[in-house]
């Protein structure tokens, strides 16, 4: 069965980046991080996260 990436029940605000944590089996907090980082030093991260949050469905 191939694996598919969703968006995390468990959410800070939309589950984005609980769901990329959970697909790459890592902790959310890293990956928040990464987020910041990329809103931070290049601003791409705030687009990355909006349109993250429209394509990735949510948990079923």
């Amino acid at each position: 069965m191939a694996k598919r990436i969703f968006r995390s029940r468990e959410k800070k605000i939309a589950g984005v980046c609980g769901g990329l944590a959970e697909y790459f089996n890592i902790d959310p907090t890293i990956v928040r991080l990464i987020w910041l980082i990329l809103v931070l030093a290049y601003g791409t991260g705030i687009a990355a996260y909006f349109i993250a949050w429209l394509v990735i469905p949510e948990t079923p």
